[in-house]
């Protein structure tokens, strides 16, 4: 079975950045100057050499046409993060939905490195949020791919973005993310609901793809994340996940997997609808038995004298056991939900934004 074709850092489908290797040659070699045109002054983020460039040597056409590689200036601030840089060749003419020779555009190179602040400057300055490349990849499956979770979140929370959006083989973010081995990434998807269950090209699922590379961590989310049913999926060879791991030799993981496919005590005793209702009624019998021995071993033993007071005692304990039993039927009949924030204007799924804050892009 084919595995998915990554993505390579330093380089997309195949194609190599040669800025960044410039930037290399630069550091071993800092007698050389690494800022020769706009498309290097845009890569190391060198606005005031940019400017000189534009405005003083004539150079505005280049912020519009690609260098040598097909690659843009545009995009060169995109990949390492330069929001200034970005405005200023924007302003002065560069298109932002331009694209390489790849299909690839500014936002795709910004979701690389999980260039957050870039990102707002080409979205409020008219970039597609849902282009895609040659390879049906948008910004979503590039950000999944190399586990940039906050920039995920922030063009899905703020800009739409399709979180369950498939490239041309039919993979979701979600797909990239499992078998990149992105746990947190993983974790997003599945809060904001990302179907689990979809199968590719191939026939295979997230946790198909988790459990070739031995992903260990997120075969377990994606596990406790969805159900039995999901465990016996097959893909187009024919293989379950279980059966995966155990041929590519993930032992441990397939230990894993063959555990959670095994019925639990309630799933072999109460099927169907009497698994949901839990223990609420075993407790409410037992309760019940109490309650008939105490009335007939105290209250009415034919053998037994009480006092006035004793009596007294006892009934009140019946009274507060039958307001008990009221208050735990009202009780077990409602939904807890769960604690809404102390604000008017909270959204959900934008309460995991709080656990993104402090998470720097690189």
């Amino acid at each position: 079975m084919a595995e998915i074709e990554v993505v390579a850092d330093g380089g997309r489908g195949g194609t190599g950045r040669d800025g960044e290797e410039r930037g290399k040659a630069g550091a071993a070699a800092p007698e050389a100057d690494p800022v020769v045109d706009v498309y290097s002054a845009a890569a190391y983020g060198n606005l005031e050499r940019l400017r000189g460039f534009v405005e003083e040597g004539g150079a505005v056409a280049a912020l519009r046409e690609p260098d040598g590689n097909g690659y843009h200036a545009l995009q060169w601030a995109a990949l390492n993060n330069y929001p200034h840089v970005a405005l200023y060749i924007i302003e002065h003419g560069a298109d932002v939905n331009a694209m390489d020779n790849a299909g690839q555009t500014a936002l795709h190179w910004a979701a690389v490195r999980g260039a957050i602040s870039v990102a707002d400057v080409l979205m409020g300055n008219g970039a597609r949020v849902e282009a895609a490349d040659m390879n049906g990849y948008r910004a979503v499956h590039v950000a999944a791919q190399y586990g940039q979770t906050s920039f995920l979140h922030h063009i899905i929370s703020k800009y739409g973005a399709d979180f369950d959006a498939l490239d041309n083989d039919g993979r979701s973010p979600l797909h990239w993310a499992a078998y990149k081995g992105s746990a947190d990434t993983v974790r997003l998807l599945l809060f904001l609901d990302a179907n689990q269950v979809r199968q590719d090209k191939n026939g295979c699922t997230p946790l198909h793809w988790a459990t070739i590379r031995g992903n260990l961590e997120v075969c377990t989310v994606l596990v406790h994340a969805g159900t039995k049913e999901e465990l016996s999926l097959k893909d187009s060879g024919g293989f379950t996940p279980v059966q995966l791991a155990a041929d590519k030799g993930h032992r441990h993981l397939s230990y894993i997997l063959s555990n959670a496919t095994k019925l639990s005590f309630e799933e072999k005793h109460c099927p169907g609808r009497s698994r949901k209702v839990g223990y609420a009624p075993i407790l409410f019998g037992y309760l019940v038995i109490c309650l008939i021995l105490f009335l007939n071993s105290i209250v009415f033993g034919e053998h037994r004298l009480i006092t006035a007071t004793a009596g007294l005692w006892s009934w009140a304990a019946i009274s507060l056991f039958f307001a008990a039993q009221v208050m735990f039927y009202r009780v077990s009949r409602k939904n807890p939900g769960f604690i809404k924030a102390n604000t008017k204007r909270s959204d959900p799924k934008n309460e995991i934004s709080h656990m993104l804050m402090d998470v720097s892009s690189v």
